[in-house]
């Protein structure tokens, strides 16, 4: 997790306050986790490897946790998944009505990383960096959605609302 998307989730954190359920989906920590910064009664990180940071492994397309999660998290994970839309798609059938889905990817212009550890690519490994014009059609069944591009950082962050 670099200091700009991390940066971003600590704002969205402090700006909802205290919540009851949150889910991350794509939570290995790889470099840096964000879980310390949501004030929550239960916290879940889900990941299709296990590894620090990660209570179920599941596929984050498919994983359904048992209540309905009152904000989902998905920070620096799309750019890695071939079924990105899949995924965001889940955030918006598993969340609480007023839910809550922040998530953080590699925007146009960021260099290609791994998934297992941040560095080169594998040989094989699916990487695509997330344009403002794919997430907005992946958040459009979400009531409210912002998204906005940090070019410096290479960036794209976004905030959604279900109804």
């Amino acid at each position: 997790m670099h200091h700009a998307a991390y940066t971003f989730i600590a704002q969205e954190a402090a700006r909802l306050g205290s919540c009851a359920f949150v889910v991350e989906l794509g939570s290995r920590d790889v470099n840096g986790s964000v879980r310390h910064l949501f004030d929550t009664d239960q916290y879940i990180g889900v990941d299709w490897v296990p590894g620090p940071g990660v209570d179920v492994v599941a596929d984050a397309e498919h994983y359904t946790p048992d209540a309905a999660p009152d904000v989902v998290i998905c920070a620096e994970t799309l750019e890695h998944a071939p079924n990105a839309a899949a995924i965001c798609a889940q955030a918006l059938r598993v969340l609480a009505p007023g839910g809550v889905f922040i998530m953080t990817a590699a925007g146009e212009g960021r260099l290609p990383h791994s998934a297992i550890d941040g560095g080169p690519l594998r040989q094989g490994e699916f990487y695509h960096n997330v344009t403002a014009a794919e997430l907005e059609g992946w958040l459009s069944g979400f009531t409210e959605a912002r998204i906005t591009t940090n070019p410096h950082a290479g960036d794209i962050y976004a905030r959604a609302v279900k109804a």
